[in-house]
C-alpha cells in the first residue's frame, strides 16, 4: 500500500485508490493513513470524527465507516490475480482499534523524514553541498499542505500540525545550507514569500536580512528588521531576541559578513520561532 499525506490524501493498493469520496471515511483513512503500521484506537478515532460529544451511535457508526473502507480495499485487492491477502489483512482489526498496513508500500512523511534527517547529518558535519542537496530532495516530497482535501478533527489536525512543522524544520536548514554556500541571490525571491507567510518566525527574517547584505542590499535588510520587530511588539508585546539585534548590529555597521541569528547554525534543525503561525512549538 502507498500513502501520501504531504498534498491531497493518496493511499493505493495495487495502484488502485482505495479513498472514499464521503468525508466522514476520508477522515478516518486519513488518521489510519498519518498512523500507518500502528495502532489507531476506537477512542482516539471517535474523538477525531465527533470531538468530546460523540453520539450514542459513535462506535456503530465508526464500524460501518471500516466496513467501507475494507471494501474499497477488497476492490483494489482484486486488480492483482496473485493476491492473498484480504481487506481485513489490510486493515486489521486489533483489541481496542485498528491498524492499517502498508506491507512494505511507500508512505512520503516517512520518506520524507528519512531524507530530512541525511540533510541533517550533513549539516553536523558541516558538508553544505550534500545538505543542502538532501534536505531540497526531501522537501520536493510536499505537494501542499497536509492532507488539504480533509475536514481534520483534533487528532488529525494535531498530526498536520507535526508535519507542518517539520516541513518548516527542513526548509531553515535547507536555506541555511545554501546562505553558507554563498548563495544569497538566488534566496531572495524565495525569502521575499517566506516572510510573508511566516510573518513571525525569526530565523527566516535573520536569514533574509542576510541575504539582503550579502547582496548589497544593507538598507533593505535593516527595514526587514524592523518590520518584524513592529510586529512582534504589536501583536505579542515582544522584542526580537538577542541574537537577531546582534545580527541588526551588524548589518547597520556595514561589516561584511553578519554571523547568522544563533539557532540557525550547523547542528541539525534548529529554529527561532515565534508568533500564532507555528503553534505547538
Amino acid at each position: 500500500m502507498d500513502i501520501e499525506v504531504l498534498g491531497a490524501l493518496s493511499v493505493r493498493e495495487n495502484g488502485v485508490s482505495v479513498v472514499p469520496t464521503a468525508p466522514k471515511p476520508r477522515q478516518v483513512l486519513a488518521l489510519l493513513a498519518l498512523n500507518a503500521d500502528q495502532v489507531v484506537s476506537v477512542a482516539t478515532l471517535i474523538e477525531e470524527l465527533w470531538g468530546q460529544k460523540p453520539p450514542r451511535s459513535a462506535r456503530t457508526t465508526l464500524q460501518t465507516y471500516v466496513l467501507q473502507l475494507r471494501e474499497l480495499i477488497a476492490e483494489a485487492l482484486a486488480h492483482e490475480e496473485n493476491e492473498r491477502c484480504t481487506a481485513k489483512d489490510v486493515l486489521t482489526t486489533v483489541p481496542g482499534g485498528y491498524r492499517l498496513q502498508s506491507r512494505g508500500g511507500t508512505v512520503d512523511f516517512r520518506e520524507f523524514e528519512r531524507r530530512a534527517g541525511a540533510g541533517y547529518r550533513a549539516m553536523d558535519a558541516e558538508d553544505y553541498t550534500a545538505a543542502a542537496r538532501r534536505l531540497a530532495d526531501a522537501l520536493s516530497l510536499w505537494n501542499g499542505q497536509v492532507l488539504t482535501d480533509i475536514q481534520a478533527g483534533s487528532r488529525t489536525d494535531m498530526e498536520i500540525r507535526r508535519l507542518e512543522e517539520s516541513r518548516l524544520c527542513a526548509l531553515d536548514q535547507r536555506i541555511e545550507a545554501d546562505l553558507r554556500l554563498g548563495r544569497h541571490r538566488e534566496l531572495l525571491s524565495e525569502l521575499t514569500v517566506l516572510v510573508k507567510q511566516y510573518r513571525m518566525h525569526e530565523s527566516l527574517h535573520g536569514q533574509f536580512m542576510l541575504a539582503l547584505h550579502r547582496s548589497g542590499r544593507r538598507g533593505e535588510a535593516l527595514s526587514v528588521y524592523q518590520r518584524l520587530r513592529a510586529t512582534l511588539v504589536a501583536e505579542l508585546g515582544l522584542e526580537p531576541s538577542t541574537a537577531l539585534s546582534r545580527l541588526q548590529r551588524a548589518v547597520l555597521m556595514a561589516r561584511p559578513e553578519p554571523a547568522p541569528p544563533a539557532g540557525a547554525g550547523a547542528a541539525g534543525a534548529r529554529l527561532m520561532t515565534r508568533g500564532p503561525e507555528l503553534a505547538g512549538r
